[in-house]
């Protein structure tokens, strides 16, 4: 039997999604497994791109389907890029699935589940749900136009692939908690974390880190912020405190990275006069450990009411790096409590600019602090977030949704047809 995972972006692509996938796709296939991955043939940061429709990648067989190519400028555009992947990825699944393969639907785009559930019953595979964000809840929460309307439909067909699924995997009490709510059992609901690579990203001591120097960090207390800047992270609360310490000579903020919200921080920095403040773009691989580790406190963000429907995965990336975490948002949110709990960081409300930045000052005479909540960081990666501890965690769920439904083998006996030797 084959597993098969569908997303919009796989390998070489090293956007979140992409990265994640292609981890646990590796490893499957490292252990004799039949994996393919029907993906698209753009890569995140250049929807000009066209990688081959057929390979295989480290035992992994990849099939890529034909979209257009508008990329994220757009949102037609965007649109058309979605709509081209489902009748493609559709497609390819009706061809692909045989009775008992494994179909894993990742939610790039939005509402893929809804189709695999649909080439899944048709071929009799087995759906499994892998949720890194609920749409539409998303766009509704930020108001997006046009959504409100439809939300309700879109939904509706969204719950139906989701209770279809043997199984959905959910990023964190929150997110499983609001499916629950949207009628799926909790039978049906698994909580596996996002992960990094903790080989790969280490701390990093600041005499060994040549980003420092680079870029004329020297010296400095640095907040940071890397990753993604879209719409559902809150970023004035952030400015907000770093124009209060801008008379603070030994402290910097710095963005690393891209998105629809930087284009505001890069114009507010400018209007407000920031000189305390710096931009850079997104890192290559083999110089991500270098550029985790130049802040000695990272920001994590997210608007309150996307709390449950998105979990911030660059917190993995963080601890990975032994660096401590400011989460600005909910108190009670997913982020909060395991920085609460791990006692690595400090939660702050959006608009608290007064707190963060006496905090933000405190650690900056006092920086042992920070490095002392950095380790708890990392010792709290070790334990629960390392990408070991969450390949393991797929690997069982995997192996046991494709045990064969015991009760479907009862019903087979009654009409007398014959259960495969070897099972219980």
């Amino acid at each position: 039997m084959k597993t098969i995972f569908v997303n919009r972006y796989f390998f070489p692509d090293h956007s979140a999604t992409s990265q994640l996938l292609s981890d646990l796709a590796f490893d499957l296939a490292s252990r004799g497994q039949d994996i393919h991955v029907i993906t698209g043939g753009q890569l995140y940061t250049d929807p000009q791109a066209s990688l081959l429709s057929e390979e295989v990648i480290c035992g992994v067989k990849v099939h890529r389907v034909r979209t257009s190519r508008f990329g994220r400028a757009s949102l037609w555009g965007r649109a058309l890029d979605y709509l081209t992947f489902y009748l493609g990825a559709t497609w390819r699944m009706l061809r692909l699935v045989q009775p008992g393969d494994v179909v894993v639907a990742k939610t790039d785009p939005p509402m893929m589940s809804v189709c695999a559930a649909w080439a899944a019953k048709i071929n009799k595979g087995v759906l499994v749900n892998w949720i890194q964000d609920l749409f539409p809840e998303v766009a509704t929460s930020l108001n997006v136009s046009g959504w409100r309307f439809v939300a309700p439909i879109l939904k509706r067909l969204r719950n139906g692939s989701l209770q279809q699924g043997r199984s959905n995997v959910v990023l964190g009490s929150h997110m499983a908690r609001r499916l629950r709510e949207e009628g799926v059992p909790s039978a049906r609901i698994t909580v596996i974390e996002n992960w990094a690579d903790g080989e790969v990203i280490q701390p990093v001591a600041k005499e060994d880190n040549p980003l420092l120097c680079e870029w004329r960090l020297e010296g400095k207390f640095v907040l940071g912020y890397s990753g993604n800047m879209g719409q559902v992270h809150e970023f004035k609360t952030i400015i907000d405190a770093a124009e209060r310490l801008k008379g603070e000579l030994d402290i910097a903020f710095v963005f690393i990275g891209d998105g629809i919200a930087r284009q505001w921080l890069e114009a507010e920095t400018a209007v407000r006069g920031l000189t305390n403040v710096q931009f850079h773009p997104y890192q290559p691989i083999d110089r991500l450990r270098w550029s985790l580790s130049v802040p000695d406190v990272h920001f994590v963000s997210l608007r309150p009411t996307l709390e449950g429907m998105i979990v911030p995965s660059k917190f993995y990336g963080i601890a990975a790096a032994g660096r401590p975490v400011i989460h600005v948002g909910d108190p009670d949110g997913e982020i909060a409590r395991i920085v609460e709990r791990e006692q690595c960081g400090w939660n702050f409300c959006i608009g608290e600019v007064g707190p963060l930045a006496q905090r933000i000052l405190e650690l900056s005479q006092k920086p042992h602090e920070a490095e002392d909540a950095g380790f708890r960081a990392r010792l709290g990666f070790d334990r629960q977030y390392a990408r070991a501890h969450a390949l393991k965690n797929w690997r069982k769920l995997l192996g046991s949704v494709s045990v064969p439904d015991l009760r479907r083998e009862e019903e087979e006996i009654v009409r007398g047809i014959p259960v495969a030797v070897g099972k219980e």
